[in-house]
């Protein structure tokens, strides 16, 4: 069997975000089921118009309704549904943020900072990793007193990806006046694409 080199390589891209995701939580609360789902639905339609604001994308929206406890007695019952938000427009985060803390959410997390077009940010990636696993090739294959043959193999590791930067923000209390999100920071950030491949080549000797 000719021998051979298998190298490892790893590669990555980053560039500035140009979506995020907004994750918005409701909640009601009642006596019993209804009660608690009627309270809900309130909520819901107080915030329906954060929805279908410019450049704001429902990506899915989930139902929960669940018996709350004190001690082994059931007191009264929970509603919430969950509702994630795309925001392709990140220049309008500002607007949509102040509308969705407006609309006094139970619970807020984001911006998610993600990409609209990962796949070009990967191929970038996917060069520097081939590109790293041969220069370490070349450099084994130097050290043994040979020259570096053909790619015989190529495969993909699977602990790379896309790395969406997070910043999290609780639910701002009730208030009389609008809320202010302006000195948040809550500017698009770099958005990191990571690739690992391994890599055989034939050692020429």
């Amino acid at each position: 069997m000719a021998p051979e080199i298998v190298t490892e390589g790893s590669g990555w891209h980053e560039q500035e975000a140009d979506r995020a995701e907004l994750h918005v939580g409701y909640a009601g609360t009642g006596r019993a089921r209804a009660a608690a789902v009627a309270e809900l639905g309130k909520q819901i339609a107080e915030a329906e118009p954060v929805f279908v604001l410019r450049g704001v994308t429902v990506l899915h929206r989930r139902l929960a309704v669940h018996d709350q406890w004190r001690g082994n007695r059931v007191v009264g019952c929970r509603a919430t549904e969950d509702v994630v938000l795309r925001l392709d427009d990140v220049g309008a985060l500002e607007e949509v943020l102040t509308a969705v803390v407006a609309s006094e959410p139970a619970t807020l997390n984001g911006p998610n900072w993600m990409l609209k077009d990962p796949d070009a940010a990967r191929r970038t990636a996917q060069g520097r990793a081939v590109a790293d696993a041969r220069d370490r090739a070349e450099g084994y294959a130097a050290a043994l007193g040979g020259r570096l043959g053909a790619l015989l193999r190529l495969s993909e590791a699977g602990d790379g990806g896309v790395e969406p930067r997070v910043f999290r923000m609780a639910a701002m209390a009730r208030a009389e006046a609008a809320p202010d999100v302006r000195e948040l920071g809550l500017e698009p950030e770099p958005v990191r694409v990571t690739v690992r491949c391994t890599t055989n080549w034939e050692l020429l000797l």
